[in-house]
């Protein structure tokens, strides 16, 4: 008789999700050599994960917007043209069909949905940013302020809506005179009447066309990712399993704001990532439950080095995002934070981890010595540096590559990846990144 999921450990329930990924349920490839291409890209991230020797070291290319300028477009025309969109990451996967993996454009937002509702959180090309520029821009600002931590931690749900969405966006802010919905009991009369507010009944308009947007843009997101999928190419989750202390610091109090909040109100700070701790580790669990890939791929900000001290990391970083990553660990999914910045300093840290439970990918480090204290703990991955990738040559790309696998992928354990990603530079520098592992990272058994 099979075991209950919940009876099960999470070795075992990432060992099913690991099945589920390498033969998704109902899965169509466009060939019998996709197919078998598929199970040989898997089962080489299986095993680094699991610090088992595959093959050959496996490479994530760091290829970010870089699909856009290489078809010859850039990032300003996919976000408002979603067929240039399409058409540009097909290009791009056709043209490098030796990748271990390839991931769609999801990363690519709608523009034009964005415009319908005023967003504010973020400038990009042709809006608030020139026309060429690579990358959108994220704007900091205190979008909850010092003293409203209790309208959070009583109620998120309420926070989101009626104080933070009304700032975020501007089509949102009729959105502030809805009330309360928690004490509501019987029949919603009152309520109701709310949306006869002709602000209110304007923006809920405005949700809709902009929704629609967005639902146009998902189908042909989904389109590609399909294809790539039937191509060979395993996918990864993004997101959902990130640090507390992130979401405070980032879509909240801004960096300004929230360490003014570490030396006056640090209590509160507390008591809103306790809150929020178990509803991120459920909306990460629920979300992967939706995709056959077991990997959740994380960013990190402001766990730096050079953001906070070590005992400020000790004290408010790491404590809440262990709790996370233990709670995503536990539903037999794998954690894959993205360590932005400089993480030497917390390496004896965050080794505190289930062995084979997390694989860290670090941006700037000195990977020898993160093999050193991580490598009989977690998988680890990085850090080909992009000032290389877009400025060398393919001869230093590869010798760079190189020297990255005799340090890192001995005995299994490593994935070359570069220390970010890229949207403009030479295509035959990442073609070097998967001939390097071609030539240099290839286990003998």
């Amino acid at each position: 008789m099979e075991k209950k999921w919940s009876a099960l450990s999470w070795e075992e329930k990432r060992e099913e999700r690991f099945k589920r990924w390498l033969s998704p349920p109902d899965a169509k490839f466009s060939s019998p050599e996709a197919e078998k291409a598929y199970k040989q890209r898997v089962t080489r991230f299986i095993k680094a994960i699991k610090l088992e020797e595959p093959d050959r070291v496996p490479v994530m290319l760091p290829v970010g917007f870089y699909p856009a300028y290489y078809a010859g477009f850039n990032l300003q025309t996919v976000m408002y043209d979603y067929d240039a969109l399409k058409k540009a990451w097909l290009k791009f996967m056709n043209d490098f069909s030796d990748m271990d993996t390839f991931g769609g454009p999801g990363l690519v937002i709608p523009a034009r949905a964005l415009e319908m509702i005023d967003h504010k959180l973020h400038k990009w090309p042709g809006h608030g940013l020139f026309d060429d520029v690579g990358s959108y821009q994220f704007i900091e600002a205190e979008y909850m302020k010092a003293d409203e931590y209790d309208k959070l931690i009583d109620d998120p749900s309420d926070f989101w809506l009626r104080t933070f969405m009304p700032r975020e966006a501007g089509v949102f802010k009729a959105l502030a005179k809805l009330p309360h919905l928690t004490p509501f009991i019987g029949i919603p009369l009152s309520y109701l009447s709310h949306f006869a507010d002709p602000e209110v009944e304007a923006t809920l308009q405005t949700m809709i066309a902009a929704g629609k947007e967005v639902r146009r843009w998902q189908e042909v997101v989904g389109e590609v990712s399909r294809i790539t999928f039937e191509a060979g190419y395993p996918r990864f989750g993004l997101g959902g399993a990130g640090a507390p202390f992130d979401f405070l610091a980032d879509m909240c109090r801004g960096t300004k704001g929230i360490m003014m909040d570490v030396y006056r109100q640090p209590e509160k700070i507390h008591e809103a990532m306790e809150r929020l701790t178990p509803i991120i580790i459920k909306t990460a669990v629920e979300a992967a439950n939706d995709s056959e890939c077991p990997l959740l791929m994380t960013p990190l900000h402001k766990g730096d080095h050079n953001f906070m001290s070590p005992q400020q990391f000790e004290t408010f970083y790491w404590p809440y995002f262990k709790k996370v990553m233990m709670g995503v660990i536990e539903e037999g999914l794998v954690p894959m934070p993205f360590a932005e910045g400089n993480y030497e300093p917390r390496l004896e840290i965050i080794k505190d981890m289930p062995r084979s439970s997390v694989v860290w990918y670090f941006e700037q480090m000195d990977m020898a010595k993160a093999k050193k204290v991580l490598g009989d703990t977690a998988c680890i991955a990085g850090n080909v540096p992009v000032s290389v990738l877009c400025t060398g040559t393919p001869r230093e790309v590869k010798e760079r590559c190189r020297q990255l696998i005799e340090t890192c992928g001995k005995g299994g354990g490593y994935i070359l990846a570069g220390s970010a990603s890229i949207d403009k530079g030479n295509p035959d520098n990442l073609r070097a990144m998967m001939a390097a592992v071609r030539e240099y990272g290839v286990y003998k058994k």
